[in-house]
């Protein structure tokens, strides 16, 4: 029964995510998306996209509000992953240890500023060779070379995006 009720959470999430490709997604409908999809996998008793759901780890190195952060934990959540948030301004060496320690699948990082590229850097070197930075923000919307410079593993334009990516995991 659950690998049916998996198959069908896959086709809303598909449809969630064509849907919003069609209007301009803000905060507000993010949010309320991952409400009413949180709210079908309870009626019908659906974990989520895996059998053993994966960790991610999530943090900012230099966003103090984490607005697109929430979105990712909600949405993350929702698909059926673990998350571990360390919250917002972490140095690069917490999200690291953190990392070494719980050995996620992967991290959730927002990146504001320019000038981050070395912490960025840092951080894709110290994690463990299993977990993939997933990772957006300004820094990645408007510098088109910066997931290049700072080895980022996959660069999440929006929360639709991100939906995309968790629906091709294994």
């Amino acid at each position: 029964m659950q690998q049916i009720l998996s198959v069908e959470f896959r086709k809303r999430l598909s449809d969630y995510i064509q849907k919003s490709a069609l209007t301009p997604a803000t905060r507000e409908s993010y949010l309320n998306a991952a409400q009413e999809l949180t709210a079908w996998k309870l009626r019908h008793n659906c974990i989520g996209l895996w059998h053993i759901p994966p960790l991610m780890v999530t943090a900012t190195i230099d966003d103090g509000w984490g607005h697109g952060l929430e979105i990712i934990e909600k949405l993350a959540a929702v698909a059926g992953i673990t998350v571990h948030p360390l919250g917002l301004l972490q140095p690069p060496e917490k999200i690291i240890s953190t990392c070494r320690q719980l050995n996620p699948a992967l991290l959730g990082l927002t990146v504001l500023q320019f000038d981050s590229d070395d912490s960025v850097a840092e951080i894709v070197r110290g994690l463990p060779s299993a977990t993939r930075l997933v990772a957006g923000g300004a820094a990645y919307q408007y510098d088109p070379d910066f997931a290049a410079r700072t080895g980022t593993h996959v660069v999440i334009k929006n929360g639709a995006s991100f939906l995309e990516y968790l629906l091709a995991m294994p």
